[in-house]
């Protein structure tokens, strides 16, 4: 089958298109013959750091062959017998993530726990977009913060590929949602359901909302958090992303009495299955800014590095 190597850490000239060998099944899973790919920020992160590869990979001493990526969308072509049931259907899903994925390949083994249906009536490229993004939401706003009708949310990056599924995903609770994003993408957040947006270059969000019961942080900076907390009421609930929490900001936790929350995504068949029914029945949309051809997937990691992306960068198989 073809996939995309990486050959070694640094710029996309490593990504390699190569000839390797089909995987083999392990007992649990399913062949994917893979239709689309979701490209991520954590992919280009993967490529370019060894160190972040290795934590987030955990390759086995002198792996020869590194196949990165998780969010897949396709057809199922092989199953063991204990699962024949799902041959043939179409599904998608990030798979393996914290792990190896393999996803930037012809087929991908995985496994079937980790899965939904895709639903019928949304392209390959639509489901494949909604997996390790608007898992992350799923699983920062509802699973960890409990997101509830009426609670008042600020979703930061709302435009980008968390961020747009976050906004949808808190509306479709019955919040009042506030998305944070530059001037230029202000009709897309509000278009995608948000009640109000802030222009992060003219206002600081902290002045202007001061009793949010959620706050969604994607942003990688300590002073962007301290910032959030103020953007808190007592008693609210904060998810971070991407930063850590060190002493002073466990201090004005405790002072606020904020509940506090420092997610990494992860499989899960059941939160995935609860996206399908929000993809089915058109509660959450993806949106999706590029599609590229497999073998200008180098060209994806250029785009989602740009940080210019909205919504969510698709490679088609």
């Amino acid at each position: 089958m073809k996939a995309i190597l990486l050959q070694k850490n640094g710029g996309v000239e490593n990504l390699i298109l190569s000839e390797v060998t089909d995987p083999v099944l392990k007992p649990g899973e399913v062949m994917i013959q893979v239709k689309a790919i979701g490209i991520n920020p954590i992919d280009a992160t993967v490529r370019r750091d060894n160190q972040r590869m290795t934590a987030v990979l955990k390759p086995v001493e002198d792996q020869k062959e590194i196949i990165l990526g998780w969010d897949v969308s396709g057809t199922i072509v092989e199953t063991g017998n204990e699962l024949h049931k799902w041959q043939g259907k179409d599904v998608f899903g990030m798979v393996n993530f914290p792990g190896q994925g393999k996803a930037y390949a012809e087929l991908v083994a995985a496994p079937v726990s980790q899965l939904a249906e895709k639903p019928a009536n949304i392209a390959h490229e639509e489901a494949a977009a909604a997996s390790l993004a608007a898992l992350t939401a799923w699983q920062a706003l509802v699973s960890n913060a409990g997101v509830t009708k009426g609670d008042k949310v600020l979703i930061h990056a709302a435009a980008g590929g968390v961020g747009h599924y976050a906004v949808q995903i808190a509306k479709s609770f019955g919040a009042y949602v506030i998305g944070t994003a530059s001037g230029a993408n202000r009709d897309f957040v509000l278009g995608i359901g948000a009640d109000e947006f802030i222009d992060y270059n003219k206002q600081r969000f902290e002045e202007t909302i001061t009793d949010a019961d959620v706050v969604l942080d994607s942003i990688d900076d300590r002073n962007h958090l301290l910032r959030s907390i103020q953007a808190l009421k007592s008693g609210g609930r904060l998810v971070s992303i991407k930063t850590n929490f060190d002493d002073e900001i466990n201090r004005w936790f405790s002072e606020k009495k904020i509940s506090p929350y420092r997610i990494l995504v992860k499989s899960n068949g059941d939160d995935m299955r609860q996206i399908a029914s929000l993809l089915a029945d058109g509660r959450i949309k993806s949106h999706i800014s590029a599609i590229f051809r497999f073998e200008e997937l180098p060209k994806a990691h250029e785009q989602i590095e740009s940080q210019r992306t909205r919504g969510k960068i698709v490679v088609k198989v």
